[in-house]
């Protein structure tokens, strides 16, 4: 058997997050037969009234309701128990559920700006009140989405459902100004023109979140915290010597978690330093999962030493 001094690990945990799934999954169902609902109606009017605006913003509704099936899905299947071949538990469920919304809005921003750059040599006429009406009540049912949605939790996975909805607001936004235009003035251009700074607004936030999937994916130092900042800071704990082999990353859920190699100056005073830590940890980084192997002073010396004479 291991040595107390060898193979001893601390941990932490915090399983408070487990109940934020029912809300989301709640949330994100209740958005998923709104959107889709209308989806259908906005569809219908733009294929009668000619508009490029609102067929974008049905067809930004319909990968919307996709999208929030997707998060639905995967806020469910975060909130199951760890498992012996999983135990870390299925948080990750939400990040690649993130990624992939953050992708199809990228392939929806392409489809979009092709449809609107075509519009500019082939002009359509408009129906415009019929796009004012439509998009008004569109602008309205996605306000009310967005507002369920940004009242949960902020996990990558709401995060990329919010964007999607966010998008679908904008594009209700740019077809009820066209409607309005195009009513007034005769003006179609401003159709085609609307939509591809929707999609440009669009596009910077899909490739925000894409950033932040893959950094969490990769298993990179959470956005906020700075690895070095970490290390001193525990170093700068009463009776730890150093730290090394730190690791910080995120499992999904926004639980953050840690493990180090922790050098003690004594080893009996382990049980003091240990509680030190983890409080600081929590309280100062939101660090609630630890896992700390402590490794007395005298053996880092000693290896060194024998490193110099080889």
């Amino acid at each position: 058997m291991a040595s107390h001094s060898e193979h001893e690990h601390a941990h932490g945990h915090n399983h408070g997050h487990h109940h934020h799934g029912v809300q989301s999954r709640h949330a994100l169902l209740f958005a998923v037969a709104l959107t889709l609902v209308f989806a259908l109606v906005e569809a219908a009017t733009g294929w009668w009234s000619g508009s490029l605006a609102l067929l974008g913003d049905a067809g930004h509704m319909v990968t919307d309701a996709t999208a929030l099936g997707m998060a639905a899905l995967a806020a469910w299947i975060a909130k199951r128990p760890p498992s012996a071949r999983h135990s870390y538990g299925f948080a990750r469920a939400e990040v690649m559920a993130a990624l992939l919304n953050a992708l199809f809005m990228v392939v929806v921003v392409a489809a979009i700006t092709v449809a609107a750059v075509q519009r500019f040599y082939a002009a359509q006429p408009i129906n415009g009140a019929a796009v004012t009406v439509v998009a008004a009540l569109g602008l309205a049912i996605n306000v009310a989405v967005a507002l369920v949605l940004s009242r949960g939790e902020k996990t990558l996975n709401t995060r990329g459902a919010l964007l999607h909805v966010m998008g679908d607001l904008l594009g209700s936004v740019a077809a009820l100004i066209a409607g309005v235009v195009v009513s007034y003035t005769g003006w179609t251009p401003i159709d085609p023109i609307l939509s591809l700074f929707i999609c440009a607004l669009i596009l910077f936030s899909s490739l925000g979140l894409l950033r932040e999937a893959l950094h969490t994916l990769m298993e990179g130092v959470p956005f906020g915290l700075s690895l070095p900042e970490v290390g001193n800071a525990m170093s700068g704990i009463a009776g730890v010597s150093s730290v090394h082999d730190l690791h910080i990353w995120d499992l999904g859920g926004e639980r953050v978690a840690l493990s180090a190699h922790v050098v003690i100056e004594d080893m009996g005073d382990w049980e003091g330093v240990l509680p030190r830590l983890t409080e600081m940890l929590g309280q100062r980084y939101r660090i609630e999962h630890v896992t700390l192997q402590p490794e007395p002073a005298n053996r880092i010396i000693r290896f060194a030493a024998r490193g110099v004479k080889n």
